[in-house]
């Protein structure tokens, strides 16, 4: 199953996204597994799923490290983008859904 992975802080600030970016999956009948993780753990999950991620998406909060996270995830061609600020403070998931899978196209 295909991956969308969100790292922020503490990975449980955007628990909250993911709940809602996962019931617009399943309205759009899309299989995937999104969920957020501490950024720090970002290394270690590119190294389990590396294959599966789609994208990566880190929470506005942690937005300073994008350009060295860049680098792990460019040796997976894997996108990695910050989450839209007006998306992740309103809590739409239908719109980091679809940054996340633009990330792909």
């Amino acid at each position: 199953m295909k991956r969308i992975v969100l790292a922020c802080s503490a990975g449980m600030s955007t628990s909250l996204v993911v709940t809602k970016m996962e019931k617009e999956a399943q309205t759009r009948g899309l299989e995937l597994k999104i969920y957020a993780i501490p950024e720090q753990n970002l290394r270690d999950e590119l190294q389990s799923y590396g294959g599966d991620i789609l994208a990566v998406l880190l929470g506005p909060q942690v937005r300073f490290k994008l350009t060295e996270n860049k680098k792990l995830t460019d040796a997976y061609q894997i996108p990695i983008a910050v989450i839209d600020s007006v998306a992740y403070g309103t809590l739409n998931g239908a719109k980091v859904l679809d940054q996340a899978l633009g990330l792909v196209d």
